[in-house]
């Protein structure tokens, strides 16, 4: 069940990303008079599709992408015989350079603004939630593996990123932050200001949503949220509200200490003291072998609660969504120096497990505007058979005045698809290998 929410995840996002981009085409060949052919989300064989005023519309049975087939265009389809003929006044090649350019822009600049649009809406719906820089400050962090890889330790105090104050405990893990040169963590440790530095390539780190986990996170007093059945604490009377002050005269307070505490004594039994309608009682309680004694807690710590109005989610909107835009290219830029790992790149795989195994509309939405963004960025490469690709040799056209020959717009079209079909094949690969390895 989890792999197929995570699979219908993905295609409703894809299918409604590809049928806006490539209803962008048709919609701009159609108001400059070209005809157009066929309008598809999905790739060949046909699933189902009708006729409407000269186009047909269907659904393909791959469902990774989809096409505009417009009238005098060189593209995927590779007809030859159709370029061969004499153009036609409703043809793509009749037209001029300026009407073609927008058209092939179209389908990019339907993607921007529907990302634009879902960040906005999910900033005024849901405006934000996070544990702020000052309660960072206050309470200090707990260092998981890779935090402690480059340095950081429980209970310090992260004050700026490369020397300039943060929002949120999510910009400390943030693509700007981890893709910055020479980039580094002011902290506070024992009274003392260090420097943390961000190792080169140390977005590596973070292949998946639980290398997030893995990282930091904000230290938080606790409280007894609820008795597990199974546990050791039921038997030791432990009730939900109940306060662990200390363990073994140990004083506790965050909820990390508590952790670090009954991992010292696995196997054993503690005397745990406790503050209950603010009278102050003490239980013995024996701890697993797994340091556990079957409490759910509750975190004590509340996070900062944002809401906006509409025009205050515009702004904001806007620069989340370009924003998506900045770190993919500025990854994409440390790829070929080798600084990020290609291993990152993620094929439908991957980007159905980011979707995850639970249906949340706001997580979808969240997922859908991203990838439509990147989406919007990866097709404005100059590669062949990208838009990218087809805007390059119309600027080209524009500048210089004459136009490519057909038969080199067809030879430049097949090598395009030959690296688009390399790039999907290493992606997909990728994928496979992270499903073995873990990673």
């Amino acid at each position: 069940m989890d792999t197929l929410i995570m699979v219908a995840q993905l295609l409703l996002g894809l299918s409604i990303l590809v049928g806006l981009h490539e209803m962008g085409h048709l919609l701009a060949a159609k108001l400059f008079g070209m005809k157009v052919e066929k309008f598809s989300i999905g790739f060949p064989p046909k699933i189902a599709g009708f006729q409407w005023k000269g186009t047909e519309y269907s659904i393909g049975a791959i469902p990774l992408g989809g096409f505009v087939k417009i009238s005098g265009m060189v593209d995927e389809s590779l007809d030859a015989q159709q370029m061969a003929s004499e153009p036609q006044p409703w043809e793509f090649r009749s037209k001029p350079a300026w009407q073609r350019l927008i058209v092939m822009l179209a389908g990019i600049i339907v993607n921007v603004v529907a990302g634009i649009v879902v960040f906005v809406f999910l900033v005024y719906n849901n405006g934000e939630t996070y544990y702020s820089r000052d309660q960072v400050i206050e309470h200090g962090i707990v260092a998981y593996d890779i935090g402690e890889q480059i340095g950081l330790q429980k209970g310090d105090k992260i004050l700026d990123i490369n020397g300039m104050p943060y929002e949120s405990l999510n910009d400390i893990s943030s693509g700007d932050a981890l893709l910055s040169s020479d980039g580094y963590y002011t902290i506070e440790r024992d009274g003392e200001r260090m420097k943390i530095s961000i190792p080169r390539g140390f977005i590596n780190s973070f292949s998946n949503e639980e290398s997030i986990s893995n990282f930091i996170q904000i230290r938080f007093p606790f409280a007894v949220l609820d008795i597990l059945p199974d546990g050791t604490a039921k038997d030791a009377g432990l009730q939900a509200g109940d306060k662990i002050l200390a363990v073994n005269d140990t004083e506790i307070y965050y909820f990390d200490e508590l952790q670090a505490a009954l991992e010292a004594n696995k196997g054993e039994e503690v005397e745990l003291t406790l503050e209950r309608d603010r009278q102050e009682l003490l239980a013995q309680v024996p701890v697993s072998e797994q340091g556990t004694i079957g409490i759910a807690v509750e975190n004590l710590l509340k996070p900062v609660k944002k809401t906006y109005s509409f025009a205050q989610s515009i702004p904001i909107g806007v620069e989340r969504a370009f924003s998506v835009v900045i770190i993919n290219a500025r990854a994409m830029g440390k790829m070929f120096t080798g600084e990020v790992s290609a291993k990152n790149v993620s094929g439908p795989i991957g980007m159905a497990k980011i979707y995850g195994s639970t249906w949340d509309w706001a997580k979808f939405w969240s997922i859908t505007g991203l990838i439509s963004m990147i989406l919007a960025f990866m097709n404005l490469l100059p590669i062949p058979a990208l838009d990218g690709g087809h805007v390059m040799f119309l600027l080209y056209e524009m500048v210089s005045g004459r136009s490519p020959s057909d038969r080199f717009l067809e030879n430049a079209q097949k090598v395009g698809m030959v690296l688009l079909l390399a790039i999907m094949v290493f992606a997909i690969g990728n994928d496979i290998l992270k499903l073995f390895t873990g990673t």
